[in-house]
Parts: C-alpha cells; structure tokens; sequence
C-alpha cells in the first residue's frame, strides 16, 4: 500500500525558498488587515439588515416564518456581540502594549 504525500511541496523544496517566494510587505499586509476588517465588519452588518428586513416582514403580517426571525436575530446578535468583544480584546492588546517600558 503506497502512501502519497499530502503537501504539494516536493521533497527537495526547502522552506526558505517557500518563504522567499511569499515575501509580504508591510504596506500590503495592512492592506489584507484592512480588507479583513472591512469584510467582517460588512459581514455584521449584512446580518443586521438581515434582521431588521425579517423582523419588519413579520410585523407587516409578510410570508415569513417567526422560526426563521429569531434564527435571524439571534445570528445578528451573535456576530455583534462577537464583533464587539474581539474589539475590546484589540483595545485591551493596545492598552498593554502601551504600558510596556522601552
């Protein structure tokens, strides 16, 4: 039974010339952090409309499920309050950093 390697590297590629070739600057990984954090910050928003939206169809008598409202609302809630507390660890982190003698 032959068993076949799972990485796509080949043996003789060492790690540094992996690493060479994937070289990120510091302007574009602030760029990806950006692009991150917008995207997320997008995501939770998306929810939130989606909520809103649910919830208005139900109170206007709309062909929506109370079932599928609260599943709404609840990944609403979720992804803000997620959203909020990985902010305040970011502060936090900063905070510390900040104390940090040089």
């Amino acid at each position: 039974m032959a068993i076949n390697a799972v990485s796509f590297m080949s043996p003789v590629q060492s790690t540094n010339e992996v690493s060479q070739n994937n070289k990120i600057t510091s302007a574009n990984a602030q760029q990806q952090f950006a692009d991150a954090l917008k995207e997320a910050i997008s995501s939770v928003n998306e929810y939130q409309n989606t909520s809103d939206m649910m919830t208005q169809k139900l109170i206007s008598g709309g062909d929506v499920d109370l079932f599928e409202v609260m599943v709404a609302a609840q990944k609403a809630s979720v992804t803000l309050n997620t959203t909020i507390e990985i902010r305040n660890k970011a502060v936090e982190a900063y905070q510390e950093i900040m104390r940090m003698s040089v």
